[in-house]
């Protein structure tokens, strides 16, 4: 990396940058009450707020969005006439599935073989630690030469749009003539990456009933309609025989132009064991940021341990979809619902709820922005030039800002690389990948005048 004396004072900055990673770790905030108590989201959305005010930003709000979570905003005013950069994070995180499955506690913060492990470490509490360090070491090299805004949101990884409607009801607030959203990651260690397409997100809820209440299977088995069979059933006819998404009236075979994904490397990272082959058709670049993907997240159904010989009543399941660029999330619903009700058999009564939405997002990779990031990673990257990629996941906010604030840069960097594992078990990230993304975005304010 460079040895500049920016490059330094970045370096210096990492053991305070992992001290302030583990406190922020250590906070529960999954933004679900069903889940864990809502007063970890506040604490952690508290701890921000601090350390806002500590580094000198005014005007530090903690702001109450629609869907009852809040995130954190601060401004830290540059010179007379200089631009307005917006830096956005998340501080919520995804529930840490099986604890048993870690290696390390969850919410402990904990080296092991050169990487930080945690949940959130990467997505995307180590993104608001990556912005508040590139601040902390302009300061010291001559101050930030623009208006810094942060926004660092509490409920992105629910889907449920608190601040995009919060952003929507106040449009000054969010102003910027570039916005850097540090949710995005490398394709992997090493090769620096900007995001240029996001896939959208839709989030919907399933119920099944086909009787008054279960029955004994020896009894009225063979002959009474079980609502786990007609849910299977369902779910089924949202895949081709070769795993493709298949839901009637979406398009489903556009190509990825740009860099790609080769099999080796997708199957090395997602961990795809031996003999398992992968789903779907075309590339593996076309069937993660071009295609729709569903994904059965949960089935509410009685555990094989306790399970009872019944037919069953009720069933239900989350199912999520994701669409790309040049889809409307709110159709992809309507044809998703459509689909679940008409693929019912036998009659069963079927209830679609939805629970989130994100619309997808392409962004402008020609503007003077992302120039100005590609100088930036080169030089942080040691000479290695910047790629372009997409990403399969969902940032609904990234659509509403493009809207609110057309004239604006949106850039997406960040620390989720196939290594991290983000949503996975043992989530990490890497202290190596922290300090250049870092150096990188500190020499992308110091030079965006």
């Amino acid at each position: 990396m460079s040895d500049s004396p920016l490059a330094q004072t970045v370096a210096a900055l990492q053991p305070r940058a992992r001290t302030e990673l583990a406190e922020l770790v250590a906070f529960k905030s999954v933004a679900d009450p069903a889940q864990f108590p809502p007063s970890e989201c506040e604490a952690a959305a508290e701890w921000i707020a601090a350390a806002l005010r500590a580094d000198g930003f005014q005007d530090v709000a903690l702001l109450d969005t629609p869907d009852g979570t809040r995130s954190v905003y601060g401004y830290l005013p540059g010179p007379e006439g200089a631009k307005t950069v917006l830096l956005y994070a998340h501080y919520d995180v995804q529930p840490p599935l099986d604890e048993a499955a870690w290696i390390s506690p969850p919410f402990e913060l904990t080296e092991r073989d050169g990487r930080w492990y945690g949940r959130g470490a990467a997505d995307c509490k180590g993104g608001l630690i990556m912005h508040l360090t590139a601040l902390r070491a302009l300061k010291e090299h001559g101050g930030v030469p623009v208006n810094v805004k942060v926004i660092v949101e509490g409920s992105e990884e629910q889907g449920t749009g608190g601040l995009e409607r919060y952003a929507e009801a106040h449009p000054e607030l969010l102003a910027a003539d570039a916005i850097v959203i540090g949710d995005a990651g490398n394709f992997r260690v090493g090769l620096p990456t900007v995001t240029a397409t996001l896939r959208g997100m839709t989030l919907v809820q399933v119920q099944v009933d086909t009787l008054e209440g279960n029955l004994h299977s020896g009894q009225f088995g063979g002959a009474a309609p079980d609502a786990l069979a007609a849910l299977i059933r369902i779910l089924d006819s949202l895949r081709a025989e070769d795993g493709s998404t298949t839901v009637n009236g979406l398009t489903g075979d556009a190509a990825w132009e740009g860099l790609q994904y080769p099999e080796e490397e997708f199957r090395r990272d997602a961990k795809v064991l031996d003999g398992v082959e992968l789903i779907g058709n075309g590339s593996v670049a076309d069937r993660l940021w071009a295609r729709p993907a569903v994904t059965v997240l949960g089935i509410d159904c009685p555990p094989v341990v306790g399970a009872t010989p019944s037919v069953h009543a009720g069933a239900r399941a989350l199912v999520s979809l994701r669409v790309p660029p040049g889809t409307d999330a709110a159709a992809a619903t309507k044809l998703l619902a459509a689909h679940l009700e008409n693929a019912a058999p036998w009659g069963a009564r079927v209830a679609v709820e939805q629970v989130g939405q994100g619309q997808p997002f392409r962004a402008d990779t020609s503007s003077p922005a992302y120039a100005s990031m590609a100088a930036a990673l080169r030089e942080a990257y040691d000479g290695t030039e910047m790629q372009i990629s997409g990403m399969g996941g969902s940032i609904p906010l990234c659509n509403t800002l493009a809207g609110l604030y057309p004239d604006a840069e949106i850039l997406l960097i960040g620390l989720s690389e196939p290594e991290a594992q983000i949503h996975a078990v043992n989530e990490s990230v890497s202290p190596e990948e922290l300090r250049r993304l870092t150096l990188a975005e500190a020499l992308f304010l110091q030079r965006y005048v």
